[in-house]
């Protein structure tokens, strides 16, 4: 075999084609090698534990990659249908609006050009542009918001855009053999938690982030049955177990096993409320109107779990559609019951500036590269404790139930798992994986930290309603006492319906 001296040659120096792909394959193993022997002396006890997790993790995701997930192919038209029909009522109320309330009378909201002849001919918006040329892309079109005139056809156009965004989705992404996958990125975000996108052989996308409608065209195999658990308020269980670890503060902790936090902070935010002292009633009061058509608990909610991660009444503000005044007249109540969130916050930032690391509850290490007297750093740096601690606790989780393999890992959605069982094994199994997922993780002064997990049954990824989705996910309650809908086939779908 001929030898190759690669730190003389360059592969593309080569006149020989398998000698450059030997090069090409001979460099990717050596250097890949080399920067490993040089990265595993930096590793401490943090990041060495992180590591070997993370390569643990490598046998489910590549499980559930290899598998994908069934697609209800008669849905999946129809919801591509019921898509089309939406963009061709947008696409007549656009045309109505360019032609009348313009003056552009050939116009096609799919055309570059007559999107840029438009916005900067006829409505005299100042040109913008990417690499040096007009543009009419997404961050375009939002920058066009600002200006008044142009927000009715920009809000037609981006709802348009992201609807064919669906429909590309549902026509291309299912894989011959009648199942769409995604491929997840075990270190795909800072936090610990996964990001997913396209499948290795480019079918596919992101199926931790789908909505509604889409989610009903993922349908378990047959004979088989869909559990999903849901660590909903984890990241409040994290950040009341920071608190308590750090100050001896457990008294947002309490609030959240309570078993509803968003009641239980209202109680503390607006005492005379006539409260119970019962959580079914005391939860109807808190659902009392506080503001228009926001109740006491919305605002704990939405307001509460901004707050815990340092943000400012205007940001609040803008993300809930409340008046600033009512978010700046929230904060002091739920700061003056939960003190322990600004210490925590103040204790990050010194942390950051000094040490400029953070370790989880689980021990996962991340350094911060950003200005650290950056507020945006600092409120990076505040949220990702309870965020990254949460997704190892999932993930680990996942991972002991996929070692034991009472049943098939199908989709990791970030704070939430899906398993798939056989249909008459469910009231063994569901007892089974509620046992193996809870983990009691110690905390300080003898507290423990147990994160509960809401569990749903059913045949496919949506939620259950009773007159359109008998199939779908429902509270597990003892026993499912549904039956599986008959298969229908794509054939026999109805195409015309009554409105």
């Amino acid at each position: 075999m001929r030898l190759i001296h690669t730190h003389l040659t360059l592969p593309e120096d080569l006149e020989n084609q398998q000698e450059r792909e030997d090069v090409y394959n001979g460099l990717d193993c050596a250097i890949t090698a080399e920067i490993l022997d040089v990265l595993l002396p930096q590793l401490d006890d943090h990041t060495a534990t992180t590591y070997a997790f993370s390569r643990a993790l490598q046998g489910p995701v590549l499980e559930m990659q290899l598998r994908g997930i069934l697609v209800d192919q008669a849905r999946r038209q129809d919801v591509i249908d019921e898509y089309y029909d939406v963009i061709d009522r947008l696409e007549g109320q656009l045309e109505q609006i360019v032609l009348d309330g313009v003056g552009m009378p050939s116009f096609s909201w799919r055309s570059n050009a007559d999107l840029q002849k438009l916005f900067y001919g006829h409505l005299g918006i100042p040109t913008i542009r990417k690499q040096g040329r007009p543009t009419c892309d997404h961050k375009a079109l939002e920058k066009m918001q600002l200006f008044l005139v142009a927000r009715p056809i920009v809000n037609h156009l981006l709802t348009m855009r992201e609807i064919q965004k669906k429909i590309d989705f549902l026509k291309t992404g299912v894989d011959p053999d009648g199942r769409i996958r995604t491929s997840y990125n075990i270190s795909g975000t800072n936090t610990g938690r996964f990001s997913s996108s396209y499948s290795e052989f480019g079918t596919g996308g992101n199926l931790q982030n789908v909505e509604e409608s889409l989610r009903r065209v993922f349908i378990a195999d047959w004979g088989w049955k869909f559990a999903k658990f849901d660590a909903k308020a984890g990241e409040s269980y994290c950040v009341g177990a920071i608190e308590g670890n750090l100050f001896n503060d457990w008294r947002y902790l309490d609030a959240v096993e309570s078993g509803d936090v968003h009641t239980a902070v209202a109680r503390i935010c607006w005492p005379n409320l006539g409260w119970t002292g019962d959580l079914r009633r005391d939860k109807a009061i808190a659902e009392q109107p506080f503001y228009r058509h926001y109740s006491y608990r919305f605002m704990c909610k939405k307001l509460g779990h901004g707050s815990n991660y340092g943000g400012q009444p205007e940001t609040l503000a803008m993300q809930t559609n409340l008046p600033e005044p009512v978010v700046i007249g929230f904060q002091p109540k739920y700061f003056r019951a939960f003190p322990a969130h600004l210490r925590w916050h103040g204790w990050t930032d010194n942390e950051l500036r000094s040490v400029g690391n953070l370790v989880t509850l689980t021990g996962r290490k991340r350094w911060f590269f950003g200005r650290r007297n950056d507020p945006s750093t600092l409120r990076e740096a505040i949220a990702y404790n309870p965020q990254g601690s949460l997704a190892d606790i999932v993930n680990r989780a996942m991972l002991r139930i996929w070692r034991l393999r009472p049943c098939l890992i199908m989709m990791q959605d970030h704070d939430a798992l899906t398993f798939m069982y056989k249909e008459e094994d469910e009231d063994v199994i569901i007892p089974q994986l509620q046992e193996m997922l809870v983990e009691e993780i110690p905390l300080k002064h003898g507290r423990t930290l147990s994160i509960p997990y809401d569990c749903k049954v059913g045949w496919n990824k949506g939620d259950y309603d009773a007159e359109s989705n008998v199939d779908g996910l429902r509270d597990y309650e003892a026993h499912d006492q549904r039956r599986r809908q008959p298969k229908v086939s794509i054939m026999d779908r109805l195409l015309h319906r009554k409105h």
